[in-house]
């Protein structure tokens, strides 16, 4: 349902209840409110909670708008049936990869794993829409993955140039991207023609233009369109906005303004390179030439973009990973961006996808979100010997929700040469959500890219982890990231409190912190228009997580 169906002070009284339950619950911190405590920027959000400027609208983020529960799809293939055996010795591999093969050509379905360990020497691949590999349990059924993705596909280059692997932040040992797209980044790594890798193909030329767009405000869930006639309710589409020479959508990313509009952008090679800005939504409905979306949009539509809906990559869909631990064979960490890519699952080209009940241990890159959208990673957890990236959002992912996470302090001392980052995101990713975490290593991470409107809400961290990203990448925030009610117990600022950092944002109900490490300073001069509130506190922010209030407020 869109705004139209709204009323100000419906969406207000809805809001204000949200709140004001939430206050309710027990609460830690301050003992003089220990009831809990309302921010001024909650009660502005709920009356304009599409268009507010610190805050962004995520209430619709995840598998099909954040939806509780997934699919139960039913059961069309067993890996035992197709010669999986739980020896831990015996590459299974082959069989497990047939039975998703074979629920692909049955239009989709559920392939189980029995509970034991099955020894896996290939890449796991969900390449058809619909499928579903379901373990036992993260505590009974376990993949052993005893080879890299070096050894299985070849080397990695960076289009960027150098010597960096880019299996440092791509790929997994299990695999979730539509066939065709799989197939041809296979093909271009083998060629040594390091990919684009997003929606639209590997030199970015897979697609088409269905329709321009009209002029329309960033929030608005309607569009009025040109020629309605290529759409249909139910299409995924790409809205494209391309940036002008005056780089005024990157402008528009960071909140507009003085500093943004000072700032060079001419020589962030590497962030121009990301541009046209690509964000992948389903059309709810079309009346005549007004197209409704089923999320608001996340940018004013100006015609100096050349704003266009357009065609895209084939996308995998409805399809997920669930109940099982993927441990890679434990080696030593590689130095910095020289990572073999013995990784965990990574999403690619993926909407209303998920993973449920998945644990990976041992990897350089946990869980990957590789131009996914609208995917929901739930009860995931990264164990073992450290990660690089224990998760990663990047190349233009919109619109994810990871949530009741949990990222384990390592068990061996880190290598010399090595980086841990945390929950990473860039290349003009937004709208993500990281909800409910247990973060005992690793940082809120970005690695430039220009970033904007994600959410980091009711986590614990020990903040000991370093940001990344070349300075070719632009700013390390756009407008609107929001972190809410967060507890950092090493009492480290760095990357968690933003109002000295980035543009537009809102840091709400965290504990006290001091800069030590790793410190940044803005790159934009002059005001941010950055806010703080219920600072050095411990939950006891109302609303206490930020996306479950934005999903109970009437739509």
């Amino acid at each position: 349902m869109g705004p139209a169906h709204l009323t100000r002070r419906t969406l207000l009284a809805g809001a204000t209840a949200v709140a004001l339950g939430a206050a309710t619950g027990a609460a830690t911190g301050r003992s003089h409110a220990a009831a809990g405590e309302v921010p001024p920027l909650w009660r502005e959000f709920t009356r304009t909670p599409f268009t507010h400027p610190q805050i962004p609208y995520v209430g619709r983020a995840g598998h099909r708008g954040g939806a509780s529960r997934f699919p139960r799809r039913r059961v069309v293939a067993d890996a035992g049936d197709f010669g999986a055996v739980a020896d831990g010795t015996t590459d299974s591999a082959p069989a497990i990869n047939r039975a998703i093969a074979a629920a692909g050509r049955a239009g989709g379905g559920t392939v189980t794993i029995p509970p034991g360990t099955f020894r896996i020497d290939d890449v796991i691949r969900v390449g058809h829409s619909g499928v579903v590999l379901r373990g036992a349990g993260s505590g009974r059924t376990k993949l052993y993955a005893t080879k890299n993705l070096t050894e299985l596909i070849g080397p990695y280059g960076s289009r960027y140039g150098g010597d960096k692997s880019s299996w440092s932040c791509a790929g997994g040992l299990i695999w979730l991207a539509p066939e065709a797209r799989w197939n041809s980044l296979v093909a271009a790594i083998r060629a040594k023609a390091w990919p684009f890798e997003g929606w639209t193909g590997n030199r970015r030329d897979e697609w088409r233009p269905l329709t321009a767009v009209a002029p329309a405000r960033q929030g608005s869930w309607t569009v009025t369109v040109t020629d309605p006639s290529p759409l249909r309710a139910g299409a995924l589409v790409l809205l494209r906005l391309a940036d002008d020479a005056d780089h005024t959508l990157l402008e528009h990313m960071c909140g507009g303004g003085p500093g943004p509009e000072s700032y060079t952008w001419d020589d962030k090679t590497k962030l121009t390179s990301y541009v046209p800005y690509e964000w992948p939504v389903r059309i709810a409905r079309v009346q005549g030439r007004k197209v409704t979306l089923e999320r608001p949009l996340p940018l004013d539509v100006r015609p100096e973009w050349n704003p266009q809906l357009t065609t895209h990559a084939a996308e995998l869909t409805g399809s997920g990973v669930e109940g099982l631990t993927l441990e890679a064979a434990e080696t030593p960490q590689q130095p910095h961006l020289l990572d073999k890519g013995h990784n965990g699952v990574v999403l690619q080209c993926a909407y209303d996808c998920w993973v449920d009940d998945v644990t990976v241990r041992h990897v350089d890159n946990g869980f990957g979100l590789v131009a996914a959208s609208a995917c929901t990673l739930r009860r995931t957890r990264v164990a073992g010997r450290g990660s690089h990236h224990p998760y990663f959002c990047r190349e233009g992912s919109h619109d994810n929700l990871i949530e009741d996470f949990t990222i384990e302090a390592r068990t061996t001392p880190a290598p010399s040469g090595t980086q841990l980052h945390g929950i990473n995101v860039e290349g003009l990713s937004s709208y993500n959500v990281w909800s409910r975490g247990d973060m005992r290593m690793g940082t809120f991470d970005s690695h430039r890219g220009l970033p904007f409107a994600n959410v980091r809400t009711d986590i614990t961290v020990d903040n000991n982890g370093r940001h990344g990203g070349d300075a070719s990448a632009g700013p390390l925030f756009g407008a609107r990231f929001t972190h809410w009610n967060v507890r950092v117990t090493n009492g480290r600022a760095g990357m968690i409190r933003l109002d000295g950092l980035a543009p537009y944002s809102a840091t709400v109900g965290l504990s006290e912190v001091r800069e030590f490490d790793q410190i940044d300073v803005p790159d934009f001069t002059g005001d941010l228009r950055a806010r703080l509130e219920l600072y050095g506190t411990t939950d006891v922010v109302r609303p206490r997580n930020l996306y479950d209030a934005q999903r109970a407020l009437p739509r």
